[in-house]
């Protein structure tokens, strides 16, 4: 009877024990906040196949919840070229972001990393006769895809993503009213560097512009036969930096002095020049100059042109952010 009662008790005592612990442990992971910048305990996403099919497309839960492959050059995500993330369709973590994104050629949309590697999980995968590393959210364990070895600097990784797993979100600092500026100032790596890193620069992209051939290529302008300039397109927040601030950025980083050259590079696609939007641009950047000229800060002749902005094609990929892809710090002069 006494060992009855013990028994007893003791069931008792475990019920209680474990429905305590079920209670308090609501097993939270940490998932990187791309807004906040801090790194938050959030509840993982588990939803049952009969959730899942309710909230996802077809498609959708055929490749995020059974593991297929959309087909090359056919995905749906609205694509950004600057200032956005790439969320989960799923769950909505922060996936990657456009700055490491770039053109791999494969028909998929490729990073060259992920936000955070909270964000993911990576895991072997030995199907179809091939050994790759699968690719899922962390937070709803969704197949986003593969990673490879074979992508672009820094990492030389290529996180190759279905597209329809993605949600592309426009960065919110694009919610205040933005204008462009069109720089040259020589190669456009450390052109770009430096306006990148100002306060205020809400995206850059370097290409070419003041040519006479339509979508040059580098080979094209280097030839120096296109008359385009390498040149840098940079999108800013008026209210943060205005395009006075831009300027003097522009005379500081290189030697306005020289026709068709900076430093070792020589062509009319170094040249130093300013491609205004609008008249306000044109009357600041005139006055600009005027005042440098004035200033007795050089004792030859601003060569800088100052002339209304015409078509920009974009540079490419490789050229995109090339400093910052090779752990360069800032051009030397």
């Amino acid at each position: 009877m006494h060992k009855t009662l013990v028994f007893l008790l003791f069931l008792i005592l475990l019920g209680i024990d474990m429905k305590s612990t079920n209670a308090e442990d609501k097993s939270t992971i940490s998932i990187f906040n791309a807004e906040t910048n801090e790194i938050e305990e959030v509840e993982p996403v588990i939803k049952s196949d009969k959730e899942w099919k309710k909230v996802l497309t077809k498609e959708e839960y055929r490749i995020m919840r059974e593991k297929g492959t959309e087909t090359p050059f056919t995905g749906k995500c609205n694509i950004g070229k600057s200032g956005g993330i790439y969320k989960c369709v799923g769950c909505g973590t922060d996936l990657f972001r456009v700055d490491e994104k770039f053109e791999s050629g494969t028909g998929w949309p490729s990073f060259w990393d992920p936000i955070s590697k909270l964000n993911i999980k990576e895991k072997p995968d030995n199907s179809l006769g091939m050994k790759r590393i699968e690719v899922m959210c962390a937070r709803c364990g969704a197949h986003l895809g593969h990673v490879f070895e074979d992508g672009s600097p820094p990492t030389y990784k290529r996180y190759c993503i279905n597209q329809i797993a993605l949600k592309f979100i426009p960065d919110v600092k694009k919610s205040s009213k933005t204008e462009k500026a069109i720089f040259a100032a020589g190669c456009f790596w450390g052109v770009e560097e430096t306006f990148r890193n100002i306060k205020g620069v809400v995206s850059t992209r370097v290409g070419y512009i003041g040519g006479s051939l339509k979508n040059p290529t580098y080979e094209d302008v280097c030839t120096d036969k296109t008359g385009h300039a390498e040149a840098i397109e940079i999108e800013y927040n008026p209210s943060i930096v205005p395009y006075e601030k831009l300027l003097d950025m522009f005379w500081e980083m290189h030697d306005p002095t020289v026709l068709n050259r900076q430093g070792p590079d020589i062509g009319a696609q170094y040249r130093s020049a300013i491609f205004y939007t609008n008249e306000d641009q044109k009357k600041k950047a005139l006055l600009a100059k005027e005042n440098l000229e004035k200033s007795g800060k050089y004792n030859k002749k601003i060569m800088t042109k100052i002339t209304p902005t015409s078509e920009f094609y974009p540079a490419e990929d490789y050229h995109q952010k090339y400093y910052m892809k090779h752990g360069i710090k800032s051009c030397p002069r």
